[in-house]
């Protein structure tokens, strides 16, 4: 599974105001209920409900939320820079700047863990982080998730 194939350019919003996890949650469902024609309110409570259960702040500064959705019909992604980074009760406790939320059909197996993974490690990296907050572009960013998700050869 290719970031390429879970991420549409017009589902990155950059400069993103918001001054809590709530907050942040809200518009990340509010993007990802206009992309992928889904309800805001049901998209948000599903991220609320996963958050429930343990934080998806992954540390550096980054956020992982996800969840699984009624009426998907394959895994789909929603990237957000925020402007000023909001505590997020992540692992490393700092702040989270950098939210990649990957949505799921309901009934989706193993692919979610592994684009879950794949987003992880991409964002583990602390050269793709600066980059991305960095870009001044959606198609910037878009060209830099894509570019670093391509397996790379052993130098």
């Amino acid at each position: 599974m290719h970031i390429g194939d879970l991420l549409d350019r017009t589902a990155i919003s950059l400069r993103v105001s918001a001054s809590s996890k709530r907050q942040v949650l809200a518009v990340v469902a509010e993007i990802a209920a206009r992309k992928l024609g889904l309800e805001a309110g049901a998209v948000l409570d599903a991220l609320l409900e996963r958050e429930a259960a343990g934080s998806t702040g992954v540390g550096y500064g980054v956020a992982a939320p996800h969840a699984r959705l009624e009426g998907l019909d394959r895994m789909r992604g929603v990237f957000v820079r925020l402007e000023q980074p909001v505590d997020f009760d992540a692992v490393d406790d700092q702040p989270v700047d950098l939210v990649f939320a990957l949505f799921a059909p309901k009934d989706a197996g193993a692919d979610h863990l592994r684009a879950l993974a794949r987003v992880s490690r991409l964002l583990r990296q602390a050269e793709a982080r600066e980059q991305l907050r960095q870009a001044r572009t959606a198609d910037a960013v878009y060209a830099l998730l894509v570019q670093d998700a391509a397996p790379r050869s052993a130098a």
